[in-house]
Order: C-alpha cells, then structure tokens, then sequence
C-alpha cells in the first residue's frame, strides 16, 4: 500500500522559514518522480513543485519560484520542501505527491497524495 506521509507543518511569521518533509513507503520510491501540492482554505488543490527521481531536475509555480526548494533522499524514502520568505499567501494544507512515472507535469491531476500537513503563515 502506498503511504506518503506529510510532517513539519506549524505556525510561522511572515517572512520566515520552514521545512517540510514526507515519508514514503509501500513503493519503489527512487523509481518516481514526487511533487508538493497545497490547498489553501476555501481555494483548489495547487501544484507546488516537483522533482525528478534522482533529484536532479527541479521545478516549481511562479508563486514559489526562488523561495522554495524540493529535494529527495532516495536512500531514505524522503521528500523535502524547504521553505523561505513565507507569506501569508502561502498558508495551506501541504501535500507530498507521486507521480505516476517519471515525467514531471505542472498539475495536480492523476498524482496520489497522502495525508497533508497544516502550515499557517501570519503575525
């Protein structure tokens, strides 16, 4: 069974850091690329950034461009997103993400999320 498991959420002040990691499991995790997704209140489900399988290739939505970077750990099944300069526009449910093979799309259809993580950005 796939499980991807989203933690390190909080509260944070604008303009502050944080980082987000995942922990995958029940699938060949270095033979996918993965993805963060977000939701904020009352708004759709958002495509953040995405990674290829070995981590070489990144890729993220203008809203995040140079504040945030996606990584992975293959040897320890582990997504991370780590974020800088957060807004308060930032504020949502975090997903981590796997994409159905190795090619990276702009999109959230047809990725399996797991269980999110709540990050709150406000003074």
């Amino acid at each position: 069974e796939v499980q991807l498991q989203a933690c390190g959420g909080g509260l944070v002040l604008p303009g502050g850091s944080l980082r987000l990691s995942c922990a995958a499991s029940g699938f060949a995790f270095s033979n996918y690329a993965m993805s963060w997704l977000r939701q904020a209140p009352g708004k759709r489900l958002e495509w953040v950034s995405g990674v290829s399988v070995d981590g070489g290739f990144a890729s993220y939505s203008d809203s995040v461009k140079g504040r945030f970077t996606i990584a992975r750990d293959n040897a320890k099944n582990t997504l991370y997103l780590q974020m800088n300069s957060l807004k308060p526009d930032d504020t949502a449910v975090y997903y981590c993400a796997k994409y159905p093979g190795t090619v990276i799309r702009h999109s959230p259809q047809g990725l399996y999320r797991g269980q999110g993580t709540e990050l709150t950005v406000s003074s």
